[in-house]
């Protein structure tokens, strides 16, 4: 369970009954006493069917040490085509799940353009250039357009065609496109449902990226082939990231929806005191990172959406931005998001809230253009904070003017309370007393004359900070809302997501 699951609709929250005094009682159990009983119950697991994966987890509770490896960013691999060649259909054939939006209509809009796939063992991330839309009057360009934008961020290409169609125009105009890209480039010939419609593929050799591959994504026929030797061909990393090593200034992601005041804000930080422009190599437009000092120390912002768009590439904004955010996402540590007062809080202002805690990063909200907030304004918003944004009513707050700099300065004690929240540990003895203590005063409800224990507790890893829990059964929703809520108020976990799960196990020789 995340914080991101902290929505009505999967149970009621647990109400505690009474007060407690866990703090002050944690504070009177020494280290060594909590230790102590800590190995007491990571002993009586013993009893327990446990797997190797618990074993593992279970290996490094030994003095608290886990190693935290240096982020790997995998591959990417974007699909391009124009309308209605079944992009999104391979997409979920590709993924396994029906998850992107498939309509037999031109331009179906969609929010989400990156999924995580595997296939033979082999992690990337796909990139859907389906949620473009639709323009009569311009619709080569902006495929082509939408395809370059997807391209630039990409390691391999997967080109989708209409067999039955052939090539068009606005094929033709995609090709010019990827030929300048040099990238590998796999060419599917879409809609091939049986032998006899292979010769319709055949004939797109001409467009010169090597043999077609015959593929129905509706049924499934031939993507293994496909993927097969597309996984051959990609990179151990993705190379507009790669390997993100531990160490060197912190990195900070300022996204938020179009037009925020993102570029304004990070002009405003850099200004007369940046140190330098690091040029970050392996795509098309070489991305650029800024290196800024703040605060006394340097921090890196990493490319972010929007910031350098090209001109021609304004019509595609919303799409150009959606991609742009989850790959500086990708490469941060911590994420600036912006929000702008004047104006409603929007869907898409959530939306992009929910990307920065599904990547796990560290969240600080900067309410933008604060010097422009009437007094109507300001309880109309505080009303829209308390309706759509209590689900992050963790994350730290700074309201400033990327316009004028006002109160640039909150920014960096707001980052680093994010960062260490992020990066902190707790030692295993520490945790296990403070579970004890929560299930004493407040025990888990009785549910079908059944009561769940919490036989032991851990700390997976941190960056952010994840939590098993070994329990003797499921917990309810509301009762694990209620343990990451009492964690953070416990342990003070401000601007982090936390990830707090189970692993149901039964005694050993239980009949089941």
């Amino acid at each position: 369970m995340t914080d991101s699951a902290a929505y009505p609709g999967d149970g009621d929250d647990y109400v505690p009954s009474g007060e407690d005094h866990i703090a002050e009682k944690l504070q009177e159990i020494s280290d060594e006493d909590a230790e102590l009983r800590a190995a007491s119950l990571r002993a009586g697991l013993a009893d327990y069917d446990l797997d190797d994966e618990d074993a593992a987890l279970l290996s490094h509770t030994d003095g608290d040490s886990f190693e935290e490896e240096d982020v790997r960013i995998p591959p990417v691999v974007a699909i391009i085509g124009r309308p209605n060649v079944g992009k999104s259909t391979l997409v979920n054939r590709i993924i396994g799940r029906r998850e992107a939006v498939v309509e037999d209509v031109p331009g179906v809009t969609r929010d989400r353009v990156t999924y995580s796939a595997e296939w033979a063992g082999r992690d990337f991330t796909l990139v859907d250039t389906g949620g473009w839309e639709h323009d009569a009057k311009g619709i080569h360009a902006r495929v082509a357009e939408q395809a370059e934008i997807a391209a630039d961020l990409a390691d391999v290409i997967i080109f989708v065609v209409d067999s039955a169609v052939g090539a068009t125009a606005t094929d033709e105009g995609v090709v010019r496109m990827l030929r300048r890209m040099k990238k590998p480039v796999f060419l599917v010939a879409n809609k091939v449902d049986d032998m006899a419609q292979e010769s319709d593929a055949a004939a797109l050799w001409a467009l010169g990226f090597g043999q077609p591959y015959p593929v129905s994504a509706l049924h499934g026929r031939g993507t293994a082939d496909m993927l097969d030797d597309l996984v051959g061909k990609l990179p151990e990393f993705s190379a507009h990231g790669g390997i993100i090593p531990r160490g060197g200034p912190r990195r900070v992601a300022l996204i938020g929806r179009p037009n925020v005041g993102k570029s304004s804000l990070l002009n405003k930080l850099a200004g007369s005191e940046r140190v330098v422009v690091d040029n970050t190599a392996g795509t098309t437009r070489d991305p650029v990172d800024e290196l800024v000092e703040l605060g006394g120390r340097t921090w890196r912002f990493v490319d972010t959406a929007g910031i350098r768009r090209r001109q021609h590439m304004a019509h595609g904004s919303d799409y150009y931005a959606s991609l742009r955010t989850q790959s500086a996402l990708d490469k941060a540590e911590v994420a600036v998001v912006l929000i702008a007062v004047d104006e409603v809080l929007s869907e898409q202002d959530v939306r992009i809230l929910q990307m920065t805690i599904e990547s796990g990063r560290a969240l600080v909200l900067a309410f933008n253009k604060w010097d422009l907030l009437d007094d109507e304004r300001r309880r109309y918003l505080e009303r829209e904070i308390e309706q759509d944004l209590a689900h992050v009513d963790w994350a730290p707050r700074v309201n400033i003017s990327a316009k004028t700099g006002w109160h640039k300065d909150r920014l960096v004690p707001a980052l680093d309370t994010a960062l260490e929240s992020w990066d902190k540990r707790i030692p295993t003895g520490k945790l296990n007393a403070f579970l004890g203590e929560l299930v004493a005063a407040h025990p888990h409800p009785v549910r079908g004359g059944k009561q769940p224990r919490i036989l032991f507790g851990t700390q997976a890893s941190a960056r952010p900070p994840r939590f098993v829990l070994f329990t003797t059964g499921f917990l309810d929703p509301g009762y694990r809302r209620f343990i990451t809520r009492r964690l953070r108020e416990t342990f003070g976990f401000e601007g982090t997501p936390l990830e707090v799960s189970m692993r149901v196990r039964e005694k050993r020789g239980r009949q089941k």
